[in-house]
């Protein structure tokens, strides 16, 4: 199934609410962004380029093109007990 990033919201401090095409929802914290090395991961360590987050393609994507894959993403969130359903949040 085909999973897409329909919203996202920059929270402070590496934090982002994430909204998904199958309805779910939640916050994820990306603080270990600090330990990704390389010269596209270096950017993002710092909170104001983090922040500039967008979506292009249903991936969290930043502007020098680093992408996160939404189902990978999308998985984890779901193994780790985090995903709730949108409208169950409102």
């Amino acid at each position: 199934m085909m999973i897409d990033v329909v919203a996202v919201q920059y929270l402070g401090n590496f934090k982002l609410e994430i909204e998904f095409s199958d309805g779910t929802a939640s916050v994820q914290d990306f603080e270990f962004i600090a330990d990704k090395t390389g010269p596209m991961a270096a950017p993002l360590k710092d909170p104001g380029y983090f922040a500039r987050v967008f979506i292009e393609d249903g991936a969290l994507t930043w502007p020098n093109g680093y992408d996160w894959d939404p189902i990978a993403l999308h998985d984890d969130m779901k193994k780790a007990g985090l995903l709730h359903r949108k409208d169950a949040a409102e």
